[in-house]
């Protein structure tokens, strides 16, 4: 992302104000947690509802007894949607917080800013965001879906309701295009092919000449791998020129930051998606969260994917420390490395050892009226695009992010 004068200013501002925040104002004997998330900016729908499951995840760990004895308290970042910010927390929660592990990263460029700090620390780090798959490191652990489990739903289910011939809108940076990669993948083997790939900036907002050239080009179908507040611009646009019911829109994104609360029904319903989580799901561990969201924060409207899935990996991290009756960071790893599993509001969640993914039940989805209304759910699809090409058990020291070859 390119850094403007403005959002530099506001960084160095913020990083100044949270210099001034005394370390003792985290207990001495407590577990420290770091959560370095975009709480404002233009990823603030995404990154303030997943520090809200930090709190609630903790919360309950707290109310169970902490680990170890001890209580769990977090030491929060908000980056602004700065990815500068990411690099100088991620040195402050290892260097001066000292924290125990660390939460955070929404886009992959902020991952991929801490992840080499965290690991030369030897701090462990979740990183529970929906991706592109293929990051084979073993002092990270990935808990959000990854195109295997996602765009292999989404991308045949699509070709079969609407047709073969798909228009791709993209963001542009490594989640876009290497999802576009998938898509493409995808839908050549259920018979159909991308007619067109158009990717943008994470800052653009008008798609008017974008909407010409897919009314000239006459696709079946779209599929959007549009990510932030200024793209959510595109569905609007698109149901103001009168598209919506000519063709069609599939999704990785939508709904992943509570999109389609934002976009008023006429502009979101009818878009399919495939993801993890629905407040629709009909399962008790979905039922439970949500009735401790709604006392805790007094509503639900604001829980998303990735903040489900942030909430999973608060207590997946959680119960590898139990295992392991440590916090020493190699003996959590090895712990979590056993298959240690999770039942909450995305159903049952395991680690998979040799990549550090998750398997994940998953439901392919229609917003209609604003809600996410389930299809049909498929059980337990385990990270098969990243089990491709990592195995951390035969390469422990593998540091790659992959580029899966297909």
């Amino acid at each position: 992302m390119t850094i403007n004068r403005r959002q530099f200013v506001q960084g160095a501002t913020a990083a100044s104000a949270l210099a001034t925040i005394p370390s003792a104002a985290i207990s001495a004997d407590s577990i420290k947690l770091g959560s370095v998330l975009d709480t404002s900016g233009i990823f603030e729908i995404y990154g303030k509802p997943m520090e809200k499951a930090h709190r609630l995840a903790i919360d309950e760990i707290n109310a169970g007894g902490g680990l170890l004895g001890r209580k769990v308290e977090m030491i929060p970042y908000d980056t602004q949607s700065n990815m500068a910010l990411y690099t100088q927390y991620a040195r402050r929660l290892t260097r001066r917080d000292k924290v125990d592990v660390v939460h955070g990263g929404i886009l992959s460029a902020s991952r991929e800013a801490i992840r080499p700090t965290l690991r030369k620390a030897k701090t462990l780090y979740f990183y529970n965001t929906t991706y592109e798959g293929g990051v084979c490191d073993r002092n990270v652990f990935c808990v959000g879906t990854t195109p295997a489990q996602q765009s292999a739903i989404l991308v045949p289910e699509a070709i079969e309701r609407w047709g073969k011939k798909i228009y791709v809108l993209a963001a542009d940076y490594n989640y876009g295009q290497i999802t576009t990669n998938w898509i493409k993948h995808y839908a050549k083997n259920a018979g159909g092919n991308v007619i067109q790939a158009d990717f943008f900036p994470l800052n653009v907002s008008d798609f008017g000449s974008t909407i010409a050239k897919i009314q000239k080009a006459k696709p079946d179908m779209i599929v959007a791998v549009l990510v932030g507040a200024a793209h959510l611009s595109f569905y609007r646009q698109w149901s103001a020129a009168g598209m919506k019911k000519k063709i069609p829109i599939a999704s990785t994104t939508m709904s992943s930051g509570n999109d389609h609360r934002v976009l008023t029904a006429s502009e979101g319903n009818g878009v399919l998606v495939c993801q993890s989580y629905s407040d629709k799901a009909d399962i008790p561990s979905t039922k439970a969260f949500l009735a401790a969201w709604q006392k805790k924060f007094g509503n639900t409207n604001d829980i998303h994917e990735i903040a489900a899935s942030s909430y999973d990996g608060l207590h997946l991290w959680a119960q590898g420390v139990k295992k392991a009756g440590s916090l020493d960071r190699m003996k959590v790893i090895e712990a979590l490395e056993s298959g240690v599993s999770f039942t909450g509001p995305t159903g049952k969640v395991t680690i998979d050892g040799k990549t550090h993914h998750v398997t994940h039940d998953m439901h392919l989805i229609e917003i209609q009226n604003q809600q996410l209304t389930i299809l049909k759910s498929i059980g337990q699809i385990p990270p098969s695009d990243t089990q491709r090409v990592c195995d951390l058990e035969k390469n422990p020291n593998d540091t790659k992010q992959y580029e899966i070859k297909i």
